[in-house]
């Protein structure tokens, strides 16, 4: 199963602070981290229209980051960040702000796959913001959010 990464470039009107303080502790993880993946459970959803970040961006977001993640990247894995809805009818979205400064978004891994899923080929290290949102205002739930190197 490979994960489709979707970018969105924008200006400094973006509603998201990639600056503010994340809902959860940070995670640090260095190239060929174990477990893999790493997981952490999220609450989707927030009150900020995604979309607002420019086109494929889509969902409700929180204004801050659910996870930051500090990477430490090496020369021979990619990165995947995917969101794994707890229950049937759950739609997530996922928002990155990337260590180059670049929104990130994606809705659907697949056609058949509400799941939503970014991998960067060739990661760069630093910092990953992460929103878990969800497709739906007002729709909160709980995800898993699956941090690996394993996907294809």
């Amino acid at each position: 199963m490979a994960a489709v990464a979707a970018l969105a470039l924008i200006g400094s009107s973006a509603a998201q602070d990639w600056h503010a303080a994340p809902d959860h502790d940070p995670v640090r993880l260095t190239t060929g981290f174990t477990p893999d993946p790493y997981q952490v459970t999220v609450v989707s959803g927030g009150d900020q229209d995604a979309s607002k970040l420019g086109s494929p961006c889509v969902g409700f977001v929180a204004n801050a980051p659910d996870v930051d993640l500090y990477y430490t990247a090496g020369n021979q894995y990619k990165l995947s960040i995917v969101t794994v809805a707890a229950e049937n009818g759950n739609d997530p979205t996922l928002v990155i702000h990337g260590p180059d400064g670049r929104w990130y978004c994606n809705d659907d891994m697949t056609p058949n796959d509400v799941n939503a899923g970014i991998t960067f080929t060739n990661p760069m290290s630093g910092l990953y913001d992460v929103w878990v949102g969800s497709y739906h205002q007002g729709q909160n739930f709980n995800t898993t959010l699956n941090i690996t190197e394993r996907l294809n």
